[in-house]
């Protein structure tokens, strides 16, 4: 799935917050959008697999909830949201579609990793993959109960990550075609300097 819809789906966990302890909206808002995003930092390397931890980050997750609950902070509740959205995330990468160039193809069989059990969890392709028609109708239904309780910043950033997953979802697919007419016509030792696992599939 797109990184905007794991971020607005993380900030869904946060909206309870709004009205239980609505001090802590803000801090809960932001802690649950960077959280939802935070995995996928490890796409230049080992995507899903450096920073996924669907077991680990879940574990800690309840561990940050039960202390949140009983010690209210902003520090508490920033940590519980953002674990419990990092870990959404992770879990929910097995929802979609594997790792390979063109996973509309749905040739491969590794989703996310987990350290847990050492091992690649399977794709279920439930959407498809990443910036799928189905991924972007997902991001402008999430973004829905955060539009109606959030103001500000949050919903600033609510709309922005909207616009900014259909816009990806319309050119994911000639997004490949493109990139590897690009990386043909660069010159050897400009692509002497670029990481290797940034490339592999496009040479």
């Amino acid at each position: 799935m797109m990184v905007t819809t794991h971020a607005l789906a993380g900030l869904l966990l946060a909206i309870p917050a709004a009205f239980i302890a609505p001090e802590f909206a803000g801090t809960a808002a932001a802690a649950a959008l960077a959280g939802g995003v935070f995995p996928d930092l490890d796409m230049p390397g080992a995507h899903r697999r450096t920073l996924h931890f669907p077991v680990y980050f879940s574990l800690a997750a309840a561990v940050a909830g039960v202390v949140a609950l009983a010690v209210p902070a902003t520090w508490s509740v920033a940590a519980a949201l953002f674990l419990a959205a990092a870990a959404l995330h992770a879990v929910s990468d097995a929802a979609g579609g594997g790792l390979e160039l063109r996973p509309w193809e749905a040739t491969g069989e590794r989703a996310v990793y987990s350290h847990y059990h050492r091992r690649w969890w399977r794709p279920r392709r439930w959407i498809r993959y990443d910036g799928a028609p189905e991924d972007a109708v997902a991001t402008a239904v999430l973004a829905v109960p955060a539009v109606l309780v959030y103001e500000g910043h949050v919903e600033t950033a609510v709309f922005g990550g909207v616009v900014i997953g259909v816009a990806y979802a319309a050119i994911r697919r000639p997004l490949i075609r493109w990139t590897e007419r690009l990386v043909a016509k660069l010159p050897p030792e400009l692509l002497d300097r670029i990481p290797g696992s940034l490339l592999t599939d496009f040479r």
